[in-house]
């Protein structure tokens, strides 16, 4: 679950518990809508701490230095068994 899903878990909890007066035999909607705040609240800060997680700085890769070029020579002296 996202964090769009956890706001909106937080404001269905909200409606039902703050902007209805239904009544349902075997169900108290104000529980019901306290219910889904709560999990709406441990869902944004589930979820906060694994993209704080995933935001880790990395230092930048350190430059590739390339050795200057061998020069062979066609006389065989150059590779070191000639000499």
């Amino acid at each position: 679950m996202g964090l769009g899903g956890c706001i909106i878990l937080i404001a269905i909890g909200a409606i039902l518990t703050f902007a209805t007066d239904w009544h349902m035999q075997g169900v108290n909607l104000t529980v019901v809508g306290l219910i889904l705040m709560a999990v709406g609240l441990i869902g944004v800060a589930t979820f906060s701490g694994i993209a704080r997680r995933r935001r880790v700085v990395v230092p930048p890769a350190t430059p590739v230095v390339e050795s200057e070029p061998h020069h062979h020579r066609a006389d065989g002296y150059s590779d070191g068994y000639g000499v």
